[in-house]
């Protein structure tokens, strides 16, 4: 009985020994799948990129609210038409980069003067009937600068190192606005800051519309009020954009347009 015993051990040792070796081999196999499970995590990084692209459309969306509607239609502007739809820019829109008869346009000051309570040209932008830009220049000021007003001119030292003289912003602001309808906010102070007149039929300043100051009862209502009641859009929210505000001061004048002309035949030249 005890070879045959010893048989069968040897037998059975063997088959042992056989599964251990199996085991050994399928160990790397194992491990193969954990480290293939570790590379799964990795590709789900790329979800996070849609993410990034979401601050963008919330950044613009009240501009271009603004800049859509003023873009998108050609003569009367509607509540409606007040969206945050996407601009519809063909190859034909060449006409609507023209200064064409309408121009809005909007300043940035900063401080000069006794604890930086005078006022400088620091920033000029002039929009057209469809809210393109026509120009948009920082203004170098002659005086020293005591106050930047950054927190709600958005103008930095750093931006007069691209900025033009005040000559310069003179003369092309001259040149763009001869013989054009000129449609502003308060313009006056635009005006006096350039040391430019313009004559008054020529003039639409949202500031002075009948219709417009009832909501400020009687006086000067701010731009800021005046695009919230009536464009259901908010601006100046931070530091301002005077392309912004052209544009805000455009579509509130093509807005009212037809009642905007009737109220403004007192002033026409005859």
């Amino acid at each position: 009985m005890a070879p045959s015993l010893s048989s069968n051990w040897k037998a059975l040792q063997s088959k042992l020994g056989g599964a251990s070796k199996n085991a050994k081999v399928t160990k790397p196999a194992i491990k193969k799948v954990k480290a293939t499970a570790k590379v799964i995590p990795t590709t789900k990084t790329v979800p996070p990129v849609a993410v990034v692209s979401t601050p963008e459309v919330t950044v613009n969306r009240e501009g271009s609210a603004i800049e859509s509607a003023l873009w998108n239609n050609e003569r009367e502007v509607t509540a409606e038409d007040i969206k945050t739809a996407p601009l519809r820019q063909g190859r034909n829109d060449g006409r609507k980069r023209d200064s064409g008869k309408y121009l809005a346009m909007d300043c940035e000051f900063v401080g000069i003067g006794a604890e930086g309570k005078e006022s400088a040209l620091a920033r000029i932008s002039i929009v057209n009937f469809y809210g393109h830009v026509v120009f948009d220049k920082f203004v170098k000021p002659k005086e020293k600068v005591v106050d930047w007003r950054t927190w709600v001119s958005g103008v930095t030292p750093k931006h007069m190192n691209d900025a033009i003289t005040f000559e310069e912003a003179q003369n092309t602001a001259a040149d763009l606005l001869n013989n054009k309808i000129l449609v502003g906010h308060a313009i006056s102070h635009d005006l006096d800051a350039l040391l430019l007149s313009h004559p008054r039929y020529l003039i639409r300043d949202t500031s002075s519309y009948k219709p417009f100051r009832e909501i400020a009862k009687g006086r000067t209502p701010s731009l800021k009020n005046l695009s919230s009641h009536f464009l259901k859009v908010d601006i100046q929210g931070g530091s301002h954009s005077s392309v912004e505000d052209a544009r805000a001061t455009m579509l509130l004048f093509r807005l009212y347009k037809k009642d905007f002309e009737e109220s403004m035949r007192p002033h026409f030249r005859k």
